[in-house]
């Protein structure tokens, strides 16, 4: 990374996803696993260890900030993400569409929204959906047990995402890299970054705050499902569009722009 400026390596990404798990549980144990390339057997490697990792420091979170087109034999897969003690949040994507894994039913997807502040207090005024936030209905994957509830909505294939947290960034978060522009000094190592590489690690993070971590992400998922119409827990997005093409729009209750909603502290984790 030093020798391109902080560019064209992965740098960044591990900064984001480091600083926005740290910023929701400063007193949480954090690994970073580094894969050998962006190839799929790679990433699994490193998902494997992290969860190894995660298991011997008595349960926790892993959050993955990387997917890609579904394919084929997808489920095959599906079992790289479980383990005992070790609940998995996945990016649901920066564009349109579905991506693996977040939609394994053994991952929580967690999409993107855009944050209203007054320009002058910058007081929260509302959230919205993000339209490049991923989204959508498998292709591959079944509805899992926990979205029953919403079969009507989803019909016989897995919907994601499952929650969202801000995402666009045009109202991203500032993000210290030590890599970028080191020449000009520490101030311009600071960057405003989003996607929902933003979102996933701000969910894990929460969750881990909340103190007391489910046995599995069926577990975990069953509890947000449970907790979703719960006002004191979630911020339902209902307003906003994405999927260009598919016309989805936020409506009360899930949908594939934003989920179940957004995150109100550790409640109903």
């Amino acid at each position: 990374c030093a020798a391109y400026g902080g560019w064209n390596c992965w740098a960044a990404e591990s900064a984001l996803d480091i600083e926005m798990a740290h910023a929701m549980a400063p007193k949480a144990h954090i690994y970073l696993v580094e894969a050998n390339s962006n190839y799929n057997s790679d990433l699994y490697a490193a998902v494997t260890r992290a969860v190894a990792l995660v298991q011997a420091a008595g349960g926790g979170e892993v959050s993955m900030s990387w997917g890609g087109a579904e394919f084929a034999t997808e489920a095959r897969s599906d079992s790289t993400f479980s383990g005992a003690n070790v609940v998995f949040f996945a990016s649901s994507g920066d564009s349109e569409g579905t991506f693996y894994p977040a939609v394994s039913p053994n991952v929580v997807a967690v999409g993107g929204t855009t944050i209203s502040r007054n320009p002058s207090t910058l007081s929260f005024q509302g959230e919205l959906a993000w339209e490049d936030g991923g989204g959508g209905y498998s292709i591959y994957e079944p509805r899992p047990a926990f979205q029953t509830g919403i079969a009507t909505l989803v019909g016989l294939h897995r919907g994601v995402p499952d929650v969202a947290a801000v995402g666009n960034p045009r109202t991203g978060v500032w993000v210290y890299d030590s890599y970028y522009n080191t020449s000009g000094g520490a101030l311009y190592a600071w960057n405003i970054f989003g996607g929902t590489s933003v979102s996933a690690p701000l969910w894990a993070g929460i969750v881990n705050r909340a103190g007391h971590f489910s046995a599995s992400t069926a577990l975990e998922q069953t509890l947000i499902y449970a907790n979703a119409k719960a006002a004191t827990a979630y911020r339902d997005v209902n307003y906003g569009t994405c999927g260009y093409f598919e016309g989805w729009s936020a409506v009360v209750g899930w949908d594939p722009c934003t989920g179940n909603g957004v995150p109100l502290g550790t409640v109903g984790k």
